[in-house]
C-alpha cells in the first residue's frame, strides 16, 4: 500500500518536460500541440503554411490579465523555439477571457514527429505583431471572419461587401458568425481583382450551419455559378448542370463546404471530402457580383449561418481543404493546449497538481477558500476534543479506582472542598487537560458527578459538612429523589460539555461535500460559456476546465471524510464515558439508599 501511494504521489507531482526558453524578456510561454496521430488516422498531413486556429479560453488560459493590450506582447515560435511564426489575431476579449488567433505555420512544425509551437506572452514592453497580410498570402482573395462589427475582409486587398444585411451571431464554428432569415444577403462588387478563372484555378470555402431544410437556400453564388442547399444536402449549379451531394447537413450542425474549380473540374467538398465533380469547360470565368445568402430566383434564401468564408485564387487539394475542416471545426480538435510556465518553472517542471490548480476559477477559489475555513475548525475541534477525552478517560478511571478501594460506610471521603481557582479550568476542558496544576480528579467528570452528590447528602443530613460515618441517619425518599436529580443534572450538563462543538464536525461532514460540488457545477458551467463562445468543442479543451472545477468536490471531500472519521472516533468515546457516568450514578444511589433507609 505504502509503494502504491508514493507511486500515485510521484506521478501526480511529475514535473513536465522542460525546453531552452527563447527570449527572456517574455515571462510566460504556453505549449501547443498538434495531434499528429489524429491527422494521420484521417489521412491528413499538415500543409506547410497552413493556419492552425488557437482557441484561448478560460478552460485552457488563466492569464488573460498578464496580456498586453489587445494582445500585443503575443508571439509564436516553432517547436525548435528558433523560428517566429506569423500570425494574426482575429479576437482578443480580456475582460470575458477568450480569443481566437491565426497562426502560419511552417515547414519546422508540418516536417515534425511530434509537431507544436510555443505562444509567448508577458512583455508589457513589446509591440504590436500581429500581421493579417502576412497570414492571408497573395492567393487569399477575400477572407470574413464576421468578428467585430461590420462585416469586413481580411486579407491585404480589402474587398469589403458593397452590402451586408446579414445578422451577428454568437456561437459559430470560430467565435461570431453571419445570420441569415431568407432574405438576408451579403454582395461583393465585381472587381477585376476577384475575378475567378477556371483555367488558373479558384476554389471557395465557408462553414454553414441550417436549423431547418432549405428550399434553395444559396450560401454562395457567381454568374452562372451556385453553391445552396436543397432541403439538407448541398448542391454546386454550373450553367444548368448540377450536383447534389449524397451527404446531408446536420440540423443545427456546423459543416465546411467548398468549391474547387481546376483543369479537370468543379468539386464540391463537404467537410473535406470530395462529393463529385462537374466538367471544366462548363464556366470558363466568373467575374460578376459575388452575393451570400441570396435568393435563386423564385426561392427563398438561406436561412443558416454561415462562418470563416474564404475565396482563393488557386485550387486547394483535398489535404488543404481536410486540414481546414479538421483545424477550424467546432467538433474534436487537433489542438492540444499545454501548461503555462515561466523561465523559473522550467527548470524543475510544473506538476499537475500545479497545473490544476492554475485553472481554477475565481468562484471555485471562494468555494476552496470557505472549505479551507471548515478543514481547519473542524481539525482543531477534533484534535482539542480528542485531548480532553483522553484526560477526562484517564482521571474517570483514576477516581473509579480510588472509589474501589472506599469501604460501604465511607463513601464520601474523596469528596473535597471547590477550589476558587479553578473555575476557569472548570469552564474549559480544555485547558483543564492541558494544565497539570489543578486538584485531584478535576479532570474527572464521573467525580464532579460524585461531588454533587455528596454536597446534596451533607445538606440533608443534620447539616454536616464532614463525612458520613455512620448508618442511624435516615434519608426518606423524597431527599434520595433530589440527590438523584441533582447528580442526574450535573451528568447532563457534563455531557452536553463533551458534546459541545461536535456539531462543527457534522457541518463539516455534511456540508463539505454540497459546497464541493456547488463549485463544481459552477466551474463546469463556466468551461462551457467559454467553449461555447470559442466555439470549440474537443476533449483538449474540456478536460482542464472540468479538472480544476472537480478540485472544488476534491476538496469538500478532504473536509468530509477525516471529518467523519473523527466524529464516529470522539462520539463512541463520548458514549463510553456516559455510560460510565450513568452507571456510577446508579451504585452510588443504591448503595446510599442501603446506607441510610429506614
Amino acid at each position: 500500500m505504502k509503494l502504491f501511494i508514493s507511486i500515485l504521489l510521484g506521478w501526480f507531482l511529475l514535473p513536465m518536460h522542460a525546453h531552452a526558453w527563447w527570449n527572456e524578456d517574455w515571462g510566460y510561454r504556453k505549449k501547443i500541440s498538434i495531434d499528429a496521430q489524429k491527422l494521420q488516422q484521417d489521412a491528413v498531413k499538415i500543409p506547410v503554411d497552413g493556419l492552425a486556429l488557437v482557441r484561448l479560453h478560460t478552460g485552457n488560459f488563466t492569464y488573460f490579465a498578464d496580456l498586453g493590450d489587445k494582445g500585443k506582447d503575443i508571439r509564436f515560435m516553432a517547436g525548435d523555439d528558433k523560428t517566429p511564426l506569423k500570425f494574426y489575431i482575429e479576437k482578443i476579449d480580456t475582460v470575458n477571457e477568450m480569443a481566437l488567433i491565426w497562426v502560419k505555420l511552417s515547414k519546422e512544425v508540418a516536417n515534425a514527429s511530434e509537431p507544436f509551437i510555443w505562444m509567448y506572452y508577458g512583455n508589457q514592453k513589446a509591440v504590436e505583431a500581429s500581421e493579417p497580410a502576412a497570414i492571408f498570402d497573395v492567393n487569399t482573395l477575400l477572407t470574413y471572419h464576421f468578428e467585430d462589427g461590420p462585416v469586413h475582409d481580411a486579407t491585404a486587398y480589402n474587398n469589403q461587401p458593397a452590402l451586408a444585411t446579414s445578422t451577428p451571431l454568437e456561437g459559430g464554428a470560430a467565435g461570431a458568425a453571419a445570420a441569415f432569415n431568407g432574405s438576408q444577403q451579403i454582395r461583393v462588387a465585381s472587381s477585376p481583382a476577384i475575378a475567378m478563372q477556371t483555367s488558373v484555378g479558384w476554389t471557395f470555402s465557408a462553414w454553414v450551419k441550417i436549423d431547418q431544410a432549405q428550399t434553395e437556400g444559396v450560401v454562395f453564388q457567381r454568374d452562372r455559378l451556385t453553391l445552396a442547399v436543397r432541403g439538407q444536402n448541398p448542391v454546386l449549379q454550373v450553367s444548368g448542370k448540377e450536383l447534389l451531394s449524397p451527404v446531408g447537413l446536420n440540423l443545427a450542425g456546423w459543416h465546411f463546404l467548398a468549391v474547387s474549380a481546376a483543369a479537370n473540374g468543379f468539386t464540391l467538398y463537404v467537410d473535406g471530402k470530395p462529393q463529385g465533380i462537374l466538367p471544366p469547360d462548363l464556366l470558363s470565368v466568373c467575374d460578376g457580383d459575388i452575393t451570400i445568402g441570396s435568393a435563386l430566383e423564385g426561392s427563398r434564401g438561406l436561412a443558416g449561418a454561415i462562418d470563416e468564408l474564404s475565396l482563393h485564387k488557386t485550387a486547394l487539394d483535398q489535404n488543404a481543404l481536410q486540414f481546414a475542416a479538421v483545424m477550424e471545426g467546432p467538433s474534436d480538435g487537433v489542438i492540444t493546449y499545454g501548461e503555462d510556465a515561466t523561465p523559473d518553472s522550467e527548470g524543475e517542471g510544473e506538476s499537475y497538481f500545479v497545473a490544476t490548480l492554475n485553472n481554477v476559477t475565481v468562484d471555485g477559489w471562494v468555494v476552496i477558500g470557505i472549505l479551507g475555513v471548515m478543514f481547519i475548525i473542524s481539525w482543531i475541534v477534533m484534535i482539542s476534543k480528542a485531548i480532553v477525552l483522553g484526560r477526562t478517560e484517564k482521571e474517570n478511571k483514576k477516581f473509579e479506582e480510588a472509589y474501589a478501594k472506599l469501604g460501604s460506610n465511607d463513601i464520601t471521603s474523596l469528596d473535597h472542598e471547590d477550589d476558587p481557582d479553578a473555575a476557569d479550568f472548570d469552564e474549559s476542558p480544555l485547558l483543564l487537560s492541558l494544565t497539570g496544576n489543578h486538584a485531584e480528579f478535576a479532570g474527572s467528570c464521573i467525580y464532579r458527578v460524585y461531588h454533587t452528590g455528596v454536597q446534596e447528602i451533607n445538606k440533608r443530613i443534620n447539616g454536616h459538612t464532614t463525612a458520613v460515618g455512620v448508618n442511624d441517619q435516615v434519608l426518606s425518599p423524597q431527599s434520595l429523589s433530589a440527590v438523584k436529580a441533582s447528580m442526574d443534572g450535573v451528568m447532563v450538563r457534563e455531557l452536553q460539555k463533551l458534546n459541545s462543538q461536535m456539531v462543527l464536525l457534522t457541518i463539516a461532514i455534511s456540508g463539505g461535500p454540497f459546497l464541493g460540488l456547488l463549485g463544481t457545477v459552477v466551474g463546469v458551467m463556466i468551461t462551457f460559456a467559454a467553449i461555447a463562445v470559442s466555439g470549440e468543442v474537443n476533449v483538449n479543451a474540456i478536460a482542464p476546465g472540468i479538472a480544476a472545477a472537480l478540485t472544488a468536490t476534491v476538496c469538500g471531500l478532504a473536509v468530509a471524510i477525516p471529518a467523519l472519521f473523527g466524529y464516529n472516533y470522539l462520539g463512541s468515546k463520548i458514549k463510553v464515558i456516559s455510560a460510565d457516568m450513568q452507571v456510577f450514578v446508579d451504585e452510588f444511589l443504591a448503595l446510599l439508599a442501603e446506607q441510610h433507609s429506614e
